[in-house]
């Protein structure tokens, strides 16, 4: 039997602003994740892992910062002579070129591009989640209830507001709210969509006659494309009881790194189900005598002379004797010198803190405090827990030059 016609489509286009400035310079499916890999590595890798051989990658806000890692889709086996990884940003050309204004917006102007494909199921999947799935359990499960779509569940702790909160009764869903100020449930959906390919087009050109001639275009698939597709009972659910952290603010970015230090939630190298990227091209990791380290990651390339507990330390970071790093996420190229401290925060690249400077404040309670790329805190400075660094709302520095090279100390 051959196997099913599967389109993954990963939406990699949006700006990320919740992650504040950790996405003013890179896409936010860019963003580094455990030291060693990319946001964009865990659909891809999915897709790999289940037998999904076509790809496709929209893109839109810093384009090239996730297409020097996808590498062809080497590192996926995805560069293929038919089919395989794509790349899709906006265009011009014909009525559906212009920028894509949300999730449904760039589904409705690569249709021509769905339609000549002619796949059996349309698989929707964001790239700014950390978890473990099997597409083809959502294939089949897809494709045994005839529906027009599948949504890929799971129950949350805490608020809610901010995903597509779902009920449901056998299975079938009976009601769908995007973002509600008052939630009615705790099971949200994932972002990941199996779509009957024409339940999925047709249902984009009629959203688009109703609401595309706004500014906003068809927004994002919970505005309308979602709802009508409840409202017709065609709807189900496939839910998904494993890890599953979305990332898009900071604090949920900070929070899945600590997730992984003690008692990971799954191995991202499990030989079964690797969660493959794109080679790091840096020697091993160096640790000296006089140095420290707890329940921590370790990047290629990295080199601790001080102290790091439950922290992750990327590619070319470098933590100088005397510092103290822990429960922080440093991302490459950061150096933190003599005497300094950070707790609870995300540093990223390039950043500097000086010695004897302070960020964040070692209270278990402190909010997360985030420094900017090429951000440099002078020598004996302060950054208080949960600020921002440099200030976004402040006059910028004529002197607050980035570390030029911004690789670790030999």
């Amino acid at each position: 039997m051959a196997p099913t016609r599967t389109l993954l489509v990963v939406l990699a286009g949006g700006a990320g602003g919740r992650l504040e400035t950790l996405t003013d310079h890179r896409a936010k499916p860019a963003l580094r994740f455990a030291g060693s890999h990319r946001l964009v590595d865990f659909p891809l890798a999915h897709a790999a892992n289940s037998g999904i051989a076509d790809a496709w990658v929209v893109e839109q806000f810093f384009p090239e910062s996730i297409n020097v890692h996808l590498a062809g889709g080497r590192p996926w086996d995805l560069d293929r002579t038919r089919g395989g990884l794509q790349l899709l940003g906006p265009h011009q050309g014909d009525e559906r070129e212009g920028w894509h204004a949300g999730t449904a917006d760039a589904l409705w102007r690569k249709a021509e591009a769905v339609r000549a494909d002619d796949p059996e199921v349309v698989l929707v999947a964001s790239a700014d989640a950390v978890y473990r799935m099997d597409y083809a359990d959502v294939v089949a499960h897809h494709l045994a209830s005839g529906a027009a779509v599948t949504m890929v569940t799971t129950r949350l702790g805490g608020d809610v507001s901010r995903y597509g909160v779902v009920q449901v009764s056998d299975g079938r869903i009976t009601d769908y709210a995007y973002k509600p100020e008052r939630p009615a449930s705790d099971l949200v959906t994932t972002e990941v969509f199996a779509f009957r390919p024409d339940a999925l087009l047709t249902t984009l050109e009629e959203v688009h006659r109703a609401h595309g001639a706004g500014p906003s275009g068809l927004g994002d698939l919970g505005d309308h494309v979602l709802p009508a597709l409840v409202a017709d009972g065609d709807a189900v659910e496939f839910r998904h009881d494993g890890y599953w952290r979305d990332v898009g603010t900071v604090p949920a970015y900070w929070q899945a790194h600590l997730d992984w230090l003690r008692d990971p939630p799954f191995d991202l190298d499990d030989p079964a189900w690797p969660i493959a990227t794109r080679g790091l091209h840096s020697a091993a990791a160096r640790v000296h005598a006089e140095a420290e380290v707890v329940d921590s990651l370790l990047a290629p390339g990295a080199v601790v002379e001080g102290t790091v507990r439950r922290s992750v330390v990327s590619p070319g970071a470098y933590v100088a004797p005397g510092a103290v790093v822990s429960e922080s996420v440093l991302l490459d190229g950061v150096r933190v010198e003599s005497g300094a401290r950070v707790h609870r925060a995300v540093v990223d690249e390039r950043a500097r803190v000086g010695g004897r400077a302070q960020v964040g404040e070692d209270d278990d309670d402190a909010e997360v405090t985030l420094l900017g790329a090429g951000a440099v805190v002078p020598e004996d400075g302060r950054v208080p827990a949960g600020g921002r660094y440099p200030d976004p709302d402040a006059e910028p520095e004529a002197d607050a030059e980035p570390d030029g090279d911004g690789r670790a100390h030999r």
